[in-house]
């Protein structure tokens, strides 16, 4: 959506400050954070295919009412619901991916596959920043915004196209009854599973010791990408116009196209390289917003492509350590201690900024990764160490 360039900005223009918009990404995680593993725990027991299809109508949702009511009550309710938005594709889309590669004997498939889809992800997103300039140099934001109003309605549809990977638990297990030919079971069985799903999978995350060092790893990889919400306002006290932003921030895009394409190629690195490539790209992102401009973002992009890198291949590993049997669950607790994760670097930017410049809060950031890096070395599962399905 074009408007990915530009919803900073949009929230500046209206009379917020940074403090302000580190505030409404505060709300945005902690919804987030608070639906995360509850919405995970559905994904183990109803479609997944449908829990993605209403995600994508509350993220259309979002959109629309920035658009008609762009006001901090406007920009904050539209948080809210891109929150929950969030929390029901995140787990929900790596279990459908994850289990549909199981049934036709492919899960090595996963990181490649994975990496593959972030980077088809990430180059639409490039393609619609770019044209964020253009766009809001015809028609402003309101040409921008409607226009992103529309690719998530488009984009909502082609989940339709999704196959519906088989679920882990048997239909026998929703009836009770053995019969598997029943279609629709009854409320009691399905809230029962619910249940059985949200106490399984979390009670994997406390008790095996390699899976609940996996989630960390990966929450952490995915939480210390979060400060891009970040980048038009540093490009902006950079220096660069409204029509110049979108171009530096999608510089930062194509390194993580890069860098989740690789993914499949560098899924079996070991825990030494993984730390070396956190501890490169934390200096890279340190030097880039330094540096500022062309050069500087540049610097940014190759440091986010390369956390994007580590993040799908912790989170790969982490899917063939866990059993598989609520692996929407588990996956959803990582998403769950990233927002918790995210709500810290925004609280951080929100506190910082009344007297810290932008450039020198990214810097801060370096350290976190640092300590991920070296934590990365012991934490990281070996592949191939699976777990009984």
């Amino acid at each position: 959506m074009p408007l990915y360039g530009l919803y900073a900005l949009l929230f500046e223009d209206h009379g917020l400050s940074t403090g302000s918009i580190s505030s409404l990404f505060v709300l945005w995680s902690v919804v987030a954070f608070v639906s995360e593993v509850p919405s995970g725990a559905w994904a183990d027991t109803v479609s997944r295919r449908g829990l993605l299809l209403g995600s994508g109508v509350l993220f259309t949702a979002t959109f629309t009412i920035w658009m008609v009511w762009p006001t901090v009550w406007g920009f904050a309710a539209g948080f809210v619901l891109w929150g929950v938005s969030e929390s029901l594709k995140s787990g929900t889309f790596e279990a459908l991916l994850y289990d549909e590669l199981a049934a036709l004997d492919a899960e090595h498939r996963y990181a490649a596959v994975m990496g593959y889809a972030n980077a088809g992800e990430m180059v639409c997103v490039f393609v619609a920043i770019l044209s964020a300039s253009p766009l809001f140099g015809l028609g402003g934001y309101a040409l921008v915004g409607w226009l992103s109003v529309a690719i998530t309605v488009a984009n909502m549809l082609l989940v339709l196209t999704l196959p519906c990977a088989p679920c882990a638990m048997e239909a026998d297990e929703l009836d009770g009854t053995g019969d598997t030919a029943t279609s629709v079971p009854p409320p009691s069985a399905v809230l029962a599973r619910y249940v059985s799903a949200l106490r399984d999978g979390t009670t994997e995350v406390r008790t095996d010791k390699v899976v609940r060092r996996a989630v960390v790893l990966a929450a952490a990889l995915l939480a210390c990408l979060a400060f891009d919400e970040y980048f038009g306002l540093l490009a902006r006290e950079g220096g660069a116009t409204i029509e110049q932003v979108p171009v530096l921030v999608a510089l930062t895009v194509v390194g993580q196209v890069i860098g989740a394409a690789a993914a499949g190629r560098t899924a079996s690195m070991s825990g030494r390289v993984m730390s070396a490539v956190v501890i490169a790209g934390a200096m890279l992102l340190a030097a880039g917003a330094m540096v500022g401009g062309v050069v500087g973002f540049i610097a940014i992009g190759f440091g986010y492509g390369a956390l994007q890198n580590t993040a799908i291949v912790a989170e790969a590993r982490l899917q063939d350590t866990m059993s598989g049997r609520t692996r929407a669950t588990v996956t959803s607790v990582v998403g769950l201690t990233s927002e918790v994760m995210s709500v810290a670097v925004f609280a951080w930017f929100a506190v910082g900024s009344a007297w810290i410049p932008l450039s020198a809060l990214v810097v801060s950031t370096v350290l976190p990764l640092l300590v991920v890096g070296i934590t990365a070395v012991r934490w990281l599962p070996d592949r191939g160490s699976s777990a009984a399905s």
